[in-house]
């Protein structure tokens, strides 16, 4: 017996129920289009995932009804089998569910388990997980529903649903991650179908986890698997990768794009359930299903095979595929350029802009802005009907207008604003590779020269206080010296937000743009940037990237999107540009400047945060890796460096500018990584005891004095 399955990935949006409808609704029409009998869709996606505290808001389980009514009488669900995201009150407590719709009626509710409450997820702050488990419960249902359905109360709870033919069981994203999955138990009991709907964030070098413990659920239990994934942007700093998946008995049938600008996305596979069947006819396995638990069963009067027995689907989905994951350098340039369209176009302003330091950072920025009118251009040009009507109305065309966006210098023209903010410090090196930079990508580039307005601001200062500030190589303090480096980088901000309020209208257009920051993950880390500088914007990039990752994906931009110029962004020493060039004629560098390598935080970043160290136990950690080139004492200043530079910069987390989430170390104090602001910066106890145990160690370092630290 054969039969064909979808797995759908959605680009929803939080509190968009209008949209989130549409959106859900035409999945399902493409689903049936091809002969498909069993729809999954995302987790919550009749509200959105990431509606947040807008889930104690009683309106919005209300509205989620509303929304299943509309699904349930359309004609769409007639006639197929489709497993809806949805937050449900049951009891006075409020449940993350998936809700098994067939033809008008709610088959059964089922509520999630396990929840997702670490890193970026805080489920248990909305949701209660369902512990009564194989247990079942009447659900009361509201009057709208029993207006459309018929029915007063439906099965609420740990249970399966079967069909003639097979039998369906429900696992909720993070329910898969967990070491006792459901799955397991469900398969024992002889479901051969497992859905699950998920809301997965994009993470760098995080797909093959996922993948891989879809293949080996169904690789040991035998079994049939739909992952469905949200796709997008839905309001807040996820991407959600999308990269929807069927997986058959440790085999991968089909699966979805990780990165993609459609509303939209169907996969679908033909499955076989009698290879099901002989995948589970070892030995063990049977010893253990037949002393497995039930479940209880909920029965729908329906076959998956349409009563056909045999099915036929796509050309394209029989037999496995081979998974193909992208590069660091892929994920960089696609995931955040998705996140910016999304922004871009729900925000309803006309572009972005962004100061350009002839730097790397806005470099990157400034390229994937640049990978995002790419993938613009290539949706458009495939006939994207959403894509090009978005692109009118951000570039300024009248809805009846012709225009498509196919060349992405052209459109980045439209849309795409930088600017060089120059003072007495700016060298014409950085101010040639702005301008060049945005001419290589279509940007509209303005050129201007700040030094009245500092000159203004220090002038209000000498004024009132009769003192006048210099800078170090002048003879002034380190106080002087940082408070005019940071007076240039505020007015930067200052000027930026000017800038793009104003620029659409000197070009006759109406609207304004939204402000790009440009500063990296272990910049943020060390705290390395002035706080409300040209760094505090209305969103950021590359917040969530490492310098290192970044370097790479310059070094990748420059061959793949034919870019030559960024050879000379790599090959210029990182400096701000803020203080004048010293009688040794050096220029200032930002590396000098910390104390420390880029290469070095991203080790910090990765021991603090994922490895979860304080300052003794990194010490510990840096002592056996890098060990062999430098001793226990000098990794021992490095340590305490790091964590007073950290501990004194962590309130500058509190205003940091949303950045799209990439990293696993990220420092994102919203709800990434929650630490006090206000930490002891000498961290007396901490650094006494590494520096007792750095002098009992002995140095194993074969080049002394080397402080040149390696990442792997």
């Amino acid at each position: 017996m054969h039969l064909v399955t979808v797995a759908t990935q959605l680009d929803q949006w939080s509190l968009d129920f209008d949209g989130n409808c549409k959106r859900i609704l035409k999945s399902i029409a493409i689903a049936k289009s091809r002969g498909a009998t069993l729809r999954v869709g995302p987790e919550l996606e009749i509200p959105g995932y990431g509606c947040l505290d807008h889930f104690l808001e009683g309106d919005t389980i209300l509205h989620s009804w509303e929304v299943l009514a509309t699904i349930l009488q359309s004609e769409e669900a007639q006639d197929i089998v489709c497993d809806i995201g949805m937050p449900i009150e049951h009891k006075n407590n409020n449940y993350n569910c998936r809700v098994i719709i067939h033809s008008g009626k709610i088959v059964m509710i089922r509520p999630k388990m396990w929840m997702a409450n670490d890193g970026n997820y805080r489920e248990l702050r909305h949701f209660t997980p369902w512990h009564k488990h194989r247990q079942v419960e009447q659900h009361s249902l509201p009057r709208i529903i029993r207006n459309v359905t018929g029915q007063s109360l439906v099965p609420f709870g740990d249970a399966v649903v079967s069909t003639e033919d097979t039998v369906i069981g429900v696992e909720l994203c993070e329910e898969l991650f967990t070491p006792a999955s459901p799955h397991i138990l469900m398969g024992l009991d002889g479901v051969e179908i497992f859905t699950n709907s998920s809301a997965s964030h994009h993470e760098l070098r995080k797909l093959n986890r996922r993948i891989d413990l879809i293949k080996e659920a169904t690789m040991k239990l035998g079994g049939i698997y739909l992952y469905a994934n949200q796709q997008g942007c839905d309001g807040d700093r996820l991407y959600y990768d999308g990269a929807a998946l069927i997986a058959m008995n440790g085999q991968i049938l089909a699966r979805g794009s990780q990165f993609s600008l459609s509303d939209v996305e169907v996969i679908t596979a033909t499955v076989d359930l009698g290879a099901v069947r002989a995948h589970r006819t070892t030995s063990s396995r049977r010893m253990q299903s037949a002393q497995a638990e039930a479940y209880q069963r909920v029965y729908v009067d329906t076959r998956l095979d349409g009563g056909q027995g045999i099915r036929v689907g796509d050309e394209e989905t029989k037999g496995s595929m081979e998974v193909v994951y992208h590069t660091p350098e892929e994920e960089i340039a696609l995931g955040p350029a998705c996140w910016l369209w999304d922004y871009l176009r729900r925000s309803r302003t006309q572009g972005y802009f962004i100061p350009l330091s002839g730097g790397i950072d806005s470099c990157a920025t400034t390229v994937i802005v640049h990978s995002m009118c790419r993938l613009v251009a290539d949706a458009a040009s495939k006939g994207d009907e959403q894509v090009i009507a978005d692109a009118r109305r951000i570039a300024g065309e009248p809805e009846d207008s012709s225009y498509l966006p196919t060349d992405p210098k052209e459109f980045a023209g439209r849309i795409f604003h930088t600017c060089y903010m120059g003072t007495e410090h700016s060298s014409p090196e950085t101010r040639k590779r702005a301008k060049d930079l945005s001419e290589a990508v279509g940007g509209y580039h303005v050129d201007l020269n700040m030094d009245t307005a500092v000159s203004a601001v220090k002038g209000i200062f000498s004024l009132v206080t009769g003192k006048r500030p210099q800078f170090a190589v002048h003879g002034g303090s380190s106080a002087e010296n940082l408070a005019l480096q940071n007076i240039q980088a505020r007015l930067r901000m200052v000027l930026a937000y000017m800038f793009a309020q104003l620029l659409p209208w000197t070009r006759g257009k109406v609207g304004s743009l939204l402000v790009l920051g440009s500063a990296n993950v272990d910049e943020s880390l060390r705290g390395y940037y002035t706080k409300y500088d040209c760094s505090s914007a209305d969103v950021n990039p590359i917040g969530g990237i490492s310098k290192t990752d970044l370097k790479k994906f310059i070094a990748w931009a420059e061959v793949k999107f034919d870019l030559p110029i960024l050879r000379s962004f790599l090959d210029a020493i990182p400096t701000a540009e803020l203080i004048p060039i010293g009688s040794d004629n050096v220029a200032q560098s930002d590396e000098v400047e910390m104390g420390m390598t880029y290469d070095e935080l991203s080790v910090y970043g990765r021991l603090r945060k994922v490895e979860k160290c304080g300052p003794y136990s990194m010490f510990g950690k840096l002592v056996q890796e890098w060990g062999s080139f430098l001793s226990p004492v000098e990794i021992a200043t490095k340590v305490k460096h790091f964590f007073f530079n950290y501990a004194i910069n962590r309130h500058k987390m509190t205003t940091l500018t949303p950045s799209v989430h990439m990293e696993s170390y990220s420092p994102d104090d919203n709800r990434f990584d929650l630490r006090p602001f206000l930490l002891p910066t000498r961290f007396n106890h901490q650094f006494r005891r590494i520096d007792e145990l750095a002098e009992k160690l002995p140095n194993r370092a074969t080049q002394p004095g080397n402080d040149k630290a390696k990442v792997d």
